[in-house]
């Protein structure tokens, strides 16, 4: 997780907050933050600075994607 102090929850709690958790909700608001954070506005290096959701939106409006497993793999019958 990101060091306390380097942005995030906005809730007074959790990962970039002074605060502490309560309890068990607290926590769980917290974790949730963070993966929201991690998945749709960190900025990743390896992909042209874009937050991972938004490269694989990307990533799908441009190549097909099968329905289904069973789509996607030859039959072995």
């Amino acid at each position: 997780m990101r060091p306390r102090g380097a942005g995030g929850g906005g809730h007074g709690r959790g990962p970039g907050t002074s605060g502490s958790w309560k309890g068990i909700d607290d926590l769980e608001i917290a974790v949730a933050e963070y993966i929201d954070w991690f998945n749709h506005r960190r900025l990743h290096g390896e992909i042209g600075l874009v937050p991972p959701a938004e490269h694989e939106d990307d990533f799908y409006r441009h190549n097909d994607a099968a329905t289904t497993v069973a789509a996607s793999v030859p039959s072995l019958h």
